[in-house]
């Protein structure tokens, strides 16, 4: 089949310089627009790697996301909100960015370019067949995330990816891939505007709907979240007299003995 890099074709837009700031957030809000229709049309591909994270983590497995550059970045964000947001352990979803640690802050040049380094990246976490690698890479052609997933296949390693172009190569390699088509970019391959939005649109569902289906929520609510700062503190009271019948003052003191909602909830006593 043949591969188009869309997210390198040219704007639909010319002349940007000459428009008023005003056109340029409306028009950057219309392209915006478009995206989640975008991610709608890849909702079966979401649904299939979906499931295989959650069968995996069910068994004791981990989730890594590995990228480069801005996909790379989304990847960490998404992987380091789940420990506060559902109380899981930092090694349970692991981000991965091509460069290091320093590479979420500043650009590591020829990191994304790299054949052997992403592997040496996973193996450093002593990956395993347990666990679901997530390729993220916007034009779907990053060596060092397609040569990555090419090991883990050679290792009987669930593979899947997010990338915004069709039958590309990390596509191609991956074994549940998410192709979300989201066209040229306003700035012409600026592809951390909406193959951005939309790669944290996905990454969104994966974590989400992947904590939900392991019991990490009940019912909405974030019952298993770290207590880490006085909003949360202030939400957990919320939650916890709501759940209970009972004021924020008591609702305080539970929480402060029993340190999060769930247990909260699992050991009070009329």
């Amino acid at each position: 089949m043949t591969f188009i890099k869309t997210t390198e074709q040219d704007s639909q837009y010319n002349h940007l310089e000459k428009m008023s700031v005003s056109n340029l957030l409306k028009n950057i809000n219309n392209e915006d627009k478009t995206v989640p229709l975008a991610v709608e049309k890849s909702l079966p591909q979401i649904t299939a790697l979906t499931e295989q994270i959650v069968r995996k983590l069910h068994k004791g497995g981990r989730l890594f996301y590995i990228g480069a550059g801005t996909s790379g970045r989304l990847g960490v964000v998404d992987a380091s909100e789940c420990p506060p947001t559902f109380g899981v352990s930092y090694n349970l979803v692991v981000g991965i960015i091509a460069g290091g640690d320093i590479a979420i802050r500043k650009a590591v040049e020829f990191a994304e370019d790299s054949k052997n380094q992403g592997w040496l990246d996973l193996q450093e976490h002593h990956i395993t067949d347990k666990d679901v690698v997530v390729g993220i890479a916007a034009s779907g052609t990053t060596p060092y995330v397609i040569s990555a997933l090419e090991k883990c296949n050679k290792n009987n390693i669930i593979t899947g990816c997010i990338t915004c172009n069709k039958h590309s190569p990390l596509a191609n390699t991956s074994k549940f891939p998410v192709e979300v088509i989201v066209g040229p970019e306003f700035v012409t391959g600026s592809s951390r505007m909406k193959a951005g939005t939309a790669q944290k649109l996905i990454l969104n569902m994966l974590s989400t709907a992947t904590m939900i289906q392991l019991g990490k929520i009940k019912g909405n609510k974030m019952v298993d979240m770290q207590l880490s700062n006085n909003k949360l503190l202030e939400r957990g009271q919320k939650m916890l007299a709501q759940e209970l019948n009972i004021d924020v003052t008591k609702a305080g003191v539970l929480l402060a003995k029993f340190g999060n909602v769930r247990n909260a909830i699992k050991n009070y006593k009329k």
